[in-house]
């Protein structure tokens, strides 16, 4: 039953012009703007590094719209006919989080090909590999946020703070901007932000090197986090839809 919930959510999302527009072309756009303007355009490790924090950020955006689809069907009542369904509150959650992990993909993928083909980036076919997979991976903190949002907010409201989480999230965690030149206090926050320790999964691979355990124990604990929220958002939404 999640399975074939899993694959009618995958294809409503793909057929979503601004999904594709806004969660796919921003990334890649943003990536290459920012690789190739300015005095440091042309250092290889910055635009190594910056492939896969725009990734990450492409992601961050695919996982967090999950929660904007959720606020939409609650308000034209199909949440309220899945509850007549056999599947569990965690099942749903689960399958919503699925969707996510599935709709991040092409953000990440046209970001990393971007980086191969237009800025000449060269990684050993493992790296590519690697970098996709725990970028895949590591967004499912994310999506559960989003869904969290979507399950506790109204439609507009859910894209509203959706939007101030993934802008948010994006400048304190290093998406954007190199954490190393944040103010000392700034970066000392930005250690322990998800987004921070999501990309450092993916730069320590591309660099050849292995993810450190505090990074995986940072995003392990928002990752728990998110998922109790967004469990407890559903229930709460059911008392209410």
């Amino acid at each position: 039953m999640i399975t074939a919930y899993v694959r009618l959510e995958v294809r409503r999302t793909l057929r979503d012009t601004s999904f594709v527009v806004f969660g796919i072309g921003m990334p890649v756009l943003m990536y290459l703007l920012f690789t190739n303007i300015g005095s440091g355009a042309d250092t290889g490790d910055w635009k190594t590094s910056s492939m896969v924090a725009m990734a990450a950020y492409g992601a961050l955006g695919a996982a967090l719209g999950t929660g904007t689809g959720v606020a939409e069907d609650k308000g034209i009542g199909w949440l309220r006919q899945l509850r007549v369904t056999p599947m569990t509150p965690r099942q749903v959650v689960i399958g919503r989080a699925l969707t996510g992990s599935v709709t991040v993909l092409p953000a990440v993928a046209a970001v990393l090909a971007a980086g191969a083909s237009v800025n000449g980036i060269r990684l050993e076919a493992w790296q590519w590999a690697a970098v996709a997979l725990v970028l895949w991976l590591g967004a499912l903190p994310f999506t559960l946020l989003g869904i969290g949002n979507g399950y506790r907010l109204t439609a507009q409201t859910t894209g509203l703070v959706n939007v101030g989480c993934g802008l948010g999230l994006s400048i304190v965690g290093g998406l954007w901007f190199p954490a190393e030149l944040f103010p000392h206090w700034l970066r000392s926050l930005s250690d322990f932000t998800p987004t921070r320790r999501f990309a450092e999964l993916g730069q320590s691979l591309a660099a050849g090197g292995a993810p450190g355990p505090a990074a995986v124990a940072v995003l392990a604990v928002w990752a728990l986090l998110f998922a109790a929220y967004a469990v407890l958002s559903y229930r709460r939404s059911a008392r209410t839809v």
